[in-house]
């Protein structure tokens, strides 16, 4: 499982210009999902995601996680996270997971996060979305759970 976090001031992605997930302060989540990737791996992934200090105290030192700060989370589905662009100038997508894979472990990757007390608005898995945010930082980095 690999995913792109990046720190917002403001997240949301709509479908077909509606929107369907709005947050304030908080992380926007790419998350890519791969054939070997199991329970384990979303478990891991939430729990680092939730206790990652990227937010700053009050002396400025990255030293409060979302859950500290009451940030909230727009997490995004994102298979094109393991796009082969190695050969050739067309990505090969052969890595990521197959919607059966990976929708109930993208889901239960969100449900994971919730129950560790982050409010968690989603996109639409495999759906054609905008997302637009705000980066605060920037911050932006890559978890992956291999």
């Amino acid at each position: 499982m690999r995913v792109v976090i990046q720190r917002c001031k403001r997240a949301e992605v709509t479908v077909n210009d509606v929107s369907i997930g709005r947050i304030e302060q908080g992380l926007m989540l790419l998350v890519g999902i791969t054939h070997e990737d199991t329970e384990q791996d979303a478990k891991y992934v939430a729990n680092k995601i939730a206790g990652l200090r990227i937010f700053e105290d009050e002396t400025g030192k990255m030293n409060l996680s979302v859950l500290e700060t009451g940030g909230q989370i727009l997490s995004v589905s994102q298979f094109t996270l393991y796009g082969d662009c190695r050969n050739g100038k067309r990505p090969n997508f052969m890595s990521a997971a197959r919607p059966e894979h990976a929708q109930p472990l993208y889901d239960l990757f969100n449900e994971l996060l919730r129950s560790l007390g982050l409010q968690v608005e989603t996109g639409a898995f495999g759906e054609m979305m905008d997302v637009s945010f705000t980066n605060w930082g920037p911050v932006t980095l890559i978890i992956d759970s291999k």
